[in-house]
């Protein structure tokens, strides 16, 4: 189905570049992007869910694919899109020779199904693009990734890539990381999780740290299960942590983490779709 885009956003200031983007009609972009509908004073304003708007900054992503390359397929809800865009253009013909890396079982079967060719790092230890959506986005470009637990693999792959596209709506831009309120996954062994959950939140006492184990029952006792076999601790901020670099490096130093959640200096742009157009963030 086609995507109008809204037309407009006034870029903010920031300590990354960023810019407006009204759809081309040239480059490979455009086949990814129809044309925004002329604006007239008796317009209605544009009212879009939260999925559409996923649905904009994935296929504006995608505008960044080439034929010959080697592409980081993400995982998660806005992912979804940019992963179904892709099997398109290579159905139309306008792609070709496209290797996709799945960052997840889930992602690997979605990319199956819709005839994507795929591999693995063992096999291009290099990807020339990675596209992914993420959980929160502060205004350095750091990113929290994985609530939906597929953060170790997701950062292998995008830690890998030449260039990493993440896409988010409006929702998902915090002050800092942590601000939403909302879980920082971190992977753990399963032997210990709930020793390893307690030496995380007393790590960040002074944050106001929760930490919990993410299970399946309300009960709490069926622990969820990462692709890897892993267990997943969240951490729940109620200030912010401070040094990110410092907070990662403490994180790892505990015995049985396996990764955690910040992507820190990974992100080379970030597409944001808002109710008044879409932004392009790139790093500076």
């Amino acid at each position: 189905m086609a995507i109008s885009y809204p037309q407009f956003i006034v870029s903010e200031k920031s300590p990354m570049e960023a810019k407006i983007i009204v759809p081309s009609s040239s480059s490979s972009a455009s086949q990814a992007s129809p044309s925004p509908p002329p604006l007239s004073s008796s317009m209605s304003p544009v009212v879009l869910t939260q999925d559409e708007l996923k649905k904009i900054a994935a296929y504006k992503a995608v505008e960044y694919v080439e034929s010959n390359m080697v592409i980081g397929l993400g995982t998660g809800s806005t992912a979804k899109h940019a992963v179904d865009r892709i099997a398109e253009l290579l159905n139309q013909g306008k792609l070709h020779n496209i290797v996709g890396i799945p960052t997840s079982k889930k992602t690997y079967d979605q990319a199956v199904s819709l005839g994507i060719p795929l591999s693995d790092l063992n096999s291009h230890p290099v990807v020339d693009l990675s596209i992914d959506g993420a959980d929160e986005v502060d205004p350095f470009l750091n990113l929290v990734k994985g609530r939906g637990g597929s953060l170790l693999r997701e950062k292998m792959v995008e830690s890998s890539s030449k260039k990493f596209v993440v896409i988010v709506d409006e929702s998902k831009m915090v002050e800092h990381l942590g601000g939403s309120g909302l879980a920082m996954p971190v992977e753990v062994v399963p032997y210990g999780d709930l020793a390893v959950a307690k030496s995380l939140q007393a790590l960040f006492e002074d944050s106001g740290c929760v930490a919990k184990r993410r299970t399946l029952d309300l009960d709490g006792k069926v622990p969820f299960v990462t692709d890897n076999g892993n267990h997943i601790v969240e951490l729940f901020f109620k200030k912010d942590i401070g040094d990110l670099n410092a907070a990662s490096d403490k994180i790892l130093r505990i015995p049985g983490v396996v990764e955690h959640g910040m992507f820190l200096g990974l992100a080379t742009t970030v597409i944001v779709a808002g109710e008044l157009g879409v932004r392009v963030k790139d790093k500076s």
